[in-house]
């Protein structure tokens, strides 16, 4: 049976980026789920590129893995009570959580089950390839330039916000 190189690099990102959600659901260690949260951002890179999603792609290179990966490993290093020897975090009792989340991936995995079993897929045409990232960059510059410039004021907050909380549980 032959398979198509997109379907077989598709296939491969997919279990990266599912084999790496579960390291973050199921880890003990929450710096490892912090990082294996960099294999999941990398999977969705690679699914964007895949898509031809040019401008999605840059911004999740960029703002996930460049900003919010590197803000959540500031959290973990700086906030949470983390016992040095065995890497556990002392946040809550974990004994019934494995439970919960495979009782929650199951319901969930049997709900998309259903829906693709009861759903009729259309095929369409693959339509050329238009770069979209002159006329987002457009509309961004232009027509939604306050909203950009204030979530990026507010990002910029809530990383001072945290670095001064973190100092002031040091002292």
């Amino acid at each position: 049976m032959y398979m198509d190189i997109k379907l077989t690099i598709f296939f491969m990102i997919s279990f990266i980026t599912v084999i790496s959600a579960a390291i973050v659901a199921f880890s003990r260690n929450i710096v490892y789920s912090a990082f294996a949260l960099f294999g999941v951002f990398a999977g969705v890179l690679g699914l964007y590129i895949l898509l031809s999603a040019d401008f999605v792609a840059v911004i999740q290179l960029i703002i996930y893995i460049g900003g919010i990966l590197v803000l959540i490993l500031f959290a973990v290093m700086l906030t949470t009570k983390t016992d040095l020897k065995s890497g556990e975090r002392k946040l809550f009792n974990r004994a019934m959580e494995p439970f919960a989340a495979l009782i929650g991936v199951g319901v969930l995995g049997l709900l998309l089950a259903r829906g693709m079993i009861n759903s009729e897929f259309i095929v369409r045409k693959v339509s050329p390839y238009v770069s979209t990232t002159a006329y987002i960059g457009d509309k961004l510059l232009n027509e939604y330039l306050l909203p950009f410039e204030i979530v990026s004021l507010i990002v910029v907050l809530v990383l001072v916000g945290a670095v001064v909380i973190a100092r002031r549980e040091v002292k």
